[in-house]
């Protein structure tokens, strides 16, 4: 699958229907986001079961500021609805392909009953 453009429109959208989701946040003017754009669009061209979603952060402030997007690019991995990853800076091919893996081989029941551990220890307080 190629990448798609991500908007506030279908974001949510995107992410409920999909069980992999990786997101690119870039701009036109990002030196870094240039160079790594072609890398993320010919891994998803590997990976059709994954979406590979672009946010261009000049047309999406809100959804950039929403995810409090400090430095682009800004590579970001959603499994089962939950953010699972999210770093700064472009990556080689190599290191994207490992990441899929590792999102990949999450144990979503751990990460959910993680998720509602640290919920429950935040309402305590």
């Amino acid at each position: 699958m190629a990448t798609i453009e991500i908007t506030k429109d279908n974001l949510q959208q995107t992410i409920a229907d999909n069980d992999i989701v990786l997101l690119d946040f870039w701009a036109a003017w990002c030196g870094p986001c240039r160079h790594f754009g072609p890398i993320f669009e010919a891994v998803s061209e590997k990976h059709p079961n994954i979406v590979f979603g672009k946010v261009d952060t000049e047309a999406e402030r809100e959804l950039a500021a929403a995810f409090e997007i400090m430095s682009i690019p800004t590579l970001m991995a959603f499994r089962g609805n939950v953010i699972v990853f999210s770093q700064a800076g472009a990556m080689p091919a190599e290191a994207l392909e490992e990441l899929i893996e590792a999102v990949e081989a999450l144990d979503m029941e751990e990460v959910h009953a993680e998720i509602a551990k640290e919920q429950a220890e935040a309402a305590d307080q």
